[in-house]
C-alpha cells in the first residue's frame, strides 16, 4: 500500500504546484537552456507542466511507474528520482534548443529506461519481468527521444531523461557488485 500511497503524494504535489500556476507565471521556471535563469528549472521543472491536458497525460504514467518502482526497488527509489531529475536537467540545460522546457514526461522516459535496463542488468526472474512488462506496456514512448515537428514538445527531455535513467541503472547495478 505504501508505494501507491507515495506515488500519489508525489503527483498530488505537482497537481498543487499546477494550481498555483494558475494565480502566477511559476511555469517560467523550467529549465531554459544555457542562462542563469534556467538552472532553478533542473529542479523545479518536472512539477510545472504547461496545461492540465498536460498534466493529465503525465499522471497514470507517474503514478503507474513510480508505484513499480517503488515496490520492487524500494532502497534505489529515491536516487533513481533524484538522479534522473538532476541529471537529465542539466543535460536539457546544457544541450536542448532555446525555450522553456517544463514536465514531468522526462522523469517518466527517465522511470522507464531505468526499469528496463535495471531488470536485465540484475538478472534475476522478478526484475526481468518487471522489465520486460514495462517494455510491453511503454514500447510507443521510443518515438519520443526523436525530434518533433512539434515545438512544444521537449523530446529533448525525453531524450535526457531515458539517458539518466539507464545511467543510474547502471551506477547502482555497478555498486551492488
Amino acid at each position: 500500500m505504501i508505494p501507491i500511497k507515495n506515488s500519489i503524494i508525489f503527483v498530488l504535489f505537482i497537481y498543487i504546484v499546477y494550481g498555483i500556476s494558475l494565480f502566477t507565471p511559476i511555469a517560467n521556471f523550467g529549465i531554459v537552456p544555457r542562462t542563469v535563469n534556467g538552472l532553478i528549472g533542473i529542479i523545479t521543472s518536472p512539477f510545472l507542466h504547461g496545461g492540465i491536458s498536460h498534466l493529465i497525460s503525465n499522471t497514470a504514467p507517474l503514478i503507474i511507474l513510480l508505484t513499480t518502482l517503488n515496490y520492487f526497488y524500494p532502497k534505489k527509489a529515491t536516487s533513481v528520482v533524484l538522479f534522473t531529475i538532476i541529471v537529465g536537467g542539466i543535460l536539457v540545460w546544457l544541450f536542448a534548443r532555446n525555450g522553456n522546457h517544463i514536465g514531468a514526461s522526462g522523469l517518466i522516459y527517465g522511470l522507464v529506461a531505468f526499469l528496463i535496463v535495471n531488470g536485465f542488468l540484475e538478472k534475476k526472474v522478478i526484475p526481468i519481468l518487471v522489465s520486460i512488462a514495462v517494455t510491453l506496456v511503454y514500447w510507443g514512448l521510443i518515438w519520443g527521444i526523436f525530434p518533433s515537428l512539434e515545438s512544444y514538445i521537449s523530446w529533448e527531455g525525453h531524450l535526457f531523461g531515458a539517458i539518466s535513467g539507464v545511467l543510474i541503472a547502471f551506477i547502482l547495478t555497478k555498486n551492488r557488485r
